[in-house]
């Protein structure tokens, strides 16, 4: 098997035809103005190519559910891996994924607290707030309720028969199950209703009405509410029925997602949502103080988490609250712990964001996963990691028409004694953002 990644007469976008020899398992970085044509090499070329590749081992049902990608313009690619690019997308997904469940450490805490919990709760699962045995069955496992704001549904100044409920439009369909349901005068405002009349338009139920031309179930206006949108998929909620609700604690879980019983298994005296409520970077000395196989498994993710300059992070963050750097690096710190080897990661610019003490330790990620059998290709300029590449490709030696060639390839040595802009500002000690 070749140990080099052979790409030849590369035409993607703005490229001129170039050729390049990779060498795997090495950290390669590429470099140059933007639009010199990094990105048509690596993710235009190299990932789509791969993961192109890669679908069409799938069968016919799962390849119809892929998105269709096109062969990159390319006289001929060889020794390309299954390519996985971390790059500064926000991860997606819904509220039920955390930062502990997607870097893969909340299961761990799971199985801890399965073990040495006080009392116990049962097995993993039931510290899972994704899981029955687990979540609060007030919220779901969500930590929050979506309830209706009666304020917002509701003008008490108006009658039924002006609009009083503002969702629905009068002369509607909503509107006349209430204002003709001959339950209530329509043109009484809602501030002089009794606390008997208001209880049954909002909760009423269980009994049938005639409205003359045709007979229905009677059901309050919130119990529908919640039938037609809250007892949903909360995520699709419509913009006019969000505009009705507000959303707050869970009053059962106050928040924390899980069961009573959950709740009260304690380590220490904290439960699995006080663990998950800390900052990552506290959180490695309380779990270090267990000696436990099964805590260190654990810190070894939160340390290099805390390493990518996360250390702020709490488990229990929702991951569409991330920026993109911040998911970047947590997709890093999630590979790292995958296991794979034999694998092409590529990154887009994981520096931008770090605080300059920082950027050593994405350094010695990045190492990690190189060392770990894996080829890794990154588009940067911060010049602390281009240092650290075994490879490195200048591209250039302008932007648009004036890119897309190669005009380094080589050393990190070489590059500095290259004379191209890269290579005189790395010499010349200039941050080199200033001019990448």
């Amino acid at each position: 098997m070749s140990h080099d990644i052979m790409l030849t007469g590369l035409r993607q976008n703005n490229l001129k035809g170039i050729s390049l020899r990779l060498p795997k398992e090495r950290l390669t970085v590429f470099t140059g103005v933007s639009g010199s044509g990094k990105s048509s090499v690596v993710f235009g070329t190299i990932a789509a190519e791969s993961q192109r590749q890669l679908a069409e081992t799938f069968g016919t049902f799962a390849r119809h559910r892929l998105t269709k990608r096109e062969r990159p313009r390319a006289d001929r690619l060889t020794g390309l891996t299954a390519a996985v690019v971390v790059d500064q997308r926000q991860v997606t997904g819904n509220a039920r994924s955390t930062v502990g469940t997607m870097t893969e450490i909340h299961p761990v805490l799971r199985v801890l607290f399965s073990r040495r919990g006080e009392p116990s709760a049962g097995p993993a699962t039931a510290y899972s707030f994704n899981d029955p045995q687990g979540m609060c069955p007030e919220c779901d496992g969500l930590g929050k309720k979506i309830q209706v704001d009666l304020d917002r549904l509701l003008d008490r100044d108006l009658s039924l028969a002006q609009g009083a409920i503002r969702m629905f439009a009068v002369g509607g369909y909503a509107h006349r199950l209430y204002a003709d349901s001959g339950l209530f005068d329509p043109g009484k405002p809602l501030r002089d209703f009794t606390e008997e009349e208001l209880h049954l338009l909002l909760h009423g139920g269980g009994f049938k009405i005639d409205r003359g031309d045709r007979v229905n179930e009677y059901e309050g206006v919130v119990t529908r509410f919640h039938r037609l949108h809250l007892n949903r998929d909360l995520d699709r909620l419509d913009r006019a029925a969000r505009a009705m609700v507000r959303e707050g604690p869970c009053p059962a879980c106050r928040g924390r997602r899980l069961n009573a019983a959950a709740l009260a298994s304690r380590i220490d005296g904290l439960s699995i949502a006080d663990h998950c409520a800390m900052e990552t970077a506290d959180l490695i000395g309380v779990l270090d103080r267990l000696d436990d196989p099964v805590a260190e498994a654990a810190v070894a993710s939160l340390r290099r988490i805390d390493a990518v300059g996360l250390g702020y992070l709490s488990l229990d963050r929702e991951t569409p609250t991330l920026s993109g750097g911040e998911a970047q690096r947590l997709k890093t710190v999630r590979h790292l712990g995958s296991g794979l080897t034999g694998m092409t990661y590529i990154f887009d610019e994981p520096s931008v964001g770090l605080h300059p003490r920082d950027v050593h330790r994405l350094g010695d990620l990045l190492l990690e996963l190189r060392d770990a059998g894996n080829t890794v290709l990154v588009v940067e300029h911060d010049r602390d990691v281009i240092a650290l590449a075994d490879h490195v490709v200048d591209m250039g030696p302008g932007a648009g028409a004036d890119g897309g060639r190669v005009v380094y390839e080589g050393s990190v040595a070489g590059l500095r004694r290259s004379g191209t802009r890269t290579g005189r500002m790395l010499a010349r000690a200039t941050p080199l953002k200033d001019v990448v």
